[in-house]
C-alpha cells in the first residue's frame, strides 16, 4: 500500500496536507485521520459513500466492470469451480484449501452442527407466526449463552472455535426456523451428507422417510451460498463490523448483521422481487408495469433490476441466471405462472432502450428469489437464507477488524444542526 501522495486541503488561508493511500485496486484514498487535530473540522459525508471505513484484503468489487473479488478470485470461477465450503475456508483463512485441508475443515464444520438442545427451547417462546428473521436475530445473538468456553478473542484458537460454530449452526438454527413456522419437528443434523445437503435434509426432511436431496437442486443452493458469502463494506458488514470494534462477543456482532440484514433495502430484496411479480399477476400485464416503473409519477417500482455497486451486470446475476434455468428445467416449471412470467419481464428489461441506457439489468436478488421459490423455500425465508450465507463474510470481517493494530471503537462524527444553547426558563415562564 502506496502512500507517497499528498493531498492539500486550503481552510482560510492556510493549507493542510494529507497522504494519498492507494490499494490493490479501486479508487486512492486521502487519510483524513490527523483532519481534526490539524484543522479543527470533520468530514460530512451522509451514507459514507465517499468514506474508506477500513483497510480490508477479503472482497473487492468494481461496479463499473462488474467484477466481484474473493481475496483475489473472480467470483465466476468460484461459484464454477469450488463448493461454499471452500468458500468459506478461502474467506477465513486467505487461500483455498487443498484437499487435506478441505477434508479437515469439511470434518470441523459437520461435527458443530448441533446446537445445544436447550437452545431449541427457545423457539418455543416465539409465536408461531413470528417472522423467521426475529427468531434468527434472538437464537443467534443467544448462543454466546451456550459456547462462552472461547471468548477470549485475543487468541486465535477462540476466534476460530467461534468462527466455525457460527458457520455450522446456522444451516441447523434457519432450518429449525422455518420447521418451527410450518409445526413441523426439528430434523437433526446428519454427518453423512455435505453442508448444503445436510441444510437441505433439515428444511425438507421429515422424520417419516428418508431424504434424498436433489443434487441439481443442491448445487443451485451451495452457488446462492457462495454468492451471498460476502459483498465488501455493506450495510450489514459495517454493522457487524461497529459491533465488534467495542469488543462484543462475535455471536451479538451476528445478530446485529441479522437484524441490519433484515431492511428491504438490503437482504430483504429477493423477497420483495417475488411479491412484485405477485403484483402484476400475469404475462399479459408486464408491458403495463414496464410502463408504470418508466414513468416519474409512479410510485411503482421495478424490484430485481439495477444495483447501487453495479454500473454494469451484477456478476452474480450472470452466474444466477444459468442456475436458474437449470433449476427450473430440472422441475420442469419452465412453463409455471410466475416463472413464466419473471422470464418475459427479463426479457422486456433487456431489450427495452429505457432499462439498457440506464443500465437496469437484472440483479442476483432478481434470480435468486425465482430460484429459492422454485426449490420450495418460502419468501419469508428468504432473507434467512442470506444470512446464512453471509455469516461467513461478517465473521471473518470481524475477525480482520480485531486483529488489525489500527483498529478503534467506531465513533461517526455528526454535524449538529438542532438549537443552540439555551437556558431552562422556570416553567411559567415558558412560552
Amino acid at each position: 500500500m502506496s502512500t507517497e501522495r499528498t493531498a492539500t486541503l486550503t481552510v482560510d488561508g492556510n493549507s493542510f496536507d494529507f497522504p494519498v493511500m492507494t490499494g490493490t485496486h479501486g479508487n486512492d484514498v486521502i487519510d483524513i485521520r490527523t483532519l481534526g487535530g490539524k484543522t479543527g473540522l470533520f468530514t460530512y459525508d451522509s451514507g459514507f459513500l465517499s468514506t474508506a471505513s477500513c483497510k480490508s484484503k477479503v472482497t473487492f468489487i468494481d461496479g463499473d466492470k462488474g467484477e466481484l473479488l474473493y481475496r483475489g478470485y473472480p467470483i465466476e470461477q468460484l461459484a464454477d469451480q469450488c463448493n461454499f465450503l471452500e468458500v468459506a475456508y478461502l474467506l477465513k483463512s486467505g487461500e483455498l484449501p487443498n484437499a487435506a485441508q478441505k477434508t479437515q475443515f469439511e470434518t470441523t464444520i459437520k461435527n458443530h452442527t448441533m446446537v445445544h438442545d436447550q437452545l431449541t427451547r427457545f423457539y418455543n417462546g416465539f409465536r408461531r407466526d413470528a417472522h423467521p428473521m426475529a427468531i434468527m436475530v434472538g437464537v443467534v445473538g443467544a448462543l454466546s449463552a451456550f459456547y462462552h468456553d472461547a471468548m477470549d478473542f485475543s487468541d486465535e484458537e477462540h476466534r476460530n472455535i467461534s468462527m466455525n460454530r457460527l458457520i455450522a449452526k446456522l444451516p441447523t438454527i434457519v432450518a429449525m426456523a422455518y420447521k418451527y413456522n410450518t409445526g413441523q419437528p426439528f430434523m437433526y443434523p446428519r454427518n453423512d451428507l455435505d453442508y448444503t445437503s445436510n441444510f437441505m435434509h433439515m428444511m425438507f426432511g421429515t422424520p417419516c422417510e428418508e431424504y434424498k436431496p436433489n443434487p441439481v437442486l443442491v448445487r443451485a443452493l451451495d452457488v446462492i451460498f457462495t454468492l451471498h458469502a460476502d459483498h465488501e463494506q455493506n450495510a450489514s458488514t459495517s454493522t457487524v463490523r461497529l459491533a465488534g470494534s467495542s469488543g462484543a462477543n462475535p455471536f451479538a456482532c451476528i445478530s446485529a448483521g441479522i437484524a441490519c440484514l433484515w431492511g428491504p433495502a438490503h437482504g430483504g430484496a429477493n423477497e420483495a422481487c417475488l411479491n412484485m411479480l405477485e403484483e402484476i399477476g400475469d404475462v399479459s400485464r408486464v408491458a403495463e408495469f414496464i410502463e408504470r416503473a418508466k414513468d416519474k409519477n409512479d410510485s411503482f417500482k421495478l424490484m430485481g433490476f439495477g444495483h447501487r455497486v453495479y454500473k454494469n451486470f451484477d456478476p452474480r446475476a450472470t452466474l444466477m441466471r444459468k442456475v436458474c434455468n437449470e433449476v427450473l428445467k430440472e422441475l420442469g416449471l419452465e412453463n409455471d405462472r410466475l416463472f413464466k412470467l419473471a422470464m418475459e419481464l427479463e426479457k422486456i428489461a433487456l431489450e427495452d432502450p429505457y432499462f439498457v441506457e440506464k443500465k437496469l439489468y437484472p440483479n442476483v436478488d432478481f434470480y435468486s428469489g425465482i430460484v429459492q421459490k422454485a426449490l420450495g423455500i418460502p419468501t419469508s425465508m428468504f432473507t434467512c437464507i442470506f444470512a446464512l450465507a453471509r455469516t461467513v463474510g461478517w465473521i471473518t470481517q470481524w475477525e480482520e477488524m480485531i486483529t488489525d493494530p489500527e483498529y478503534k471503537i467506531g465513533r461517526p462524527r455528526q454535524l449538529y444542526v438542532g438549537a443552540a444553547r439555551r437556558d431552562v426558563a422556570a416553567i411559567g415562564q415558558r412560552p
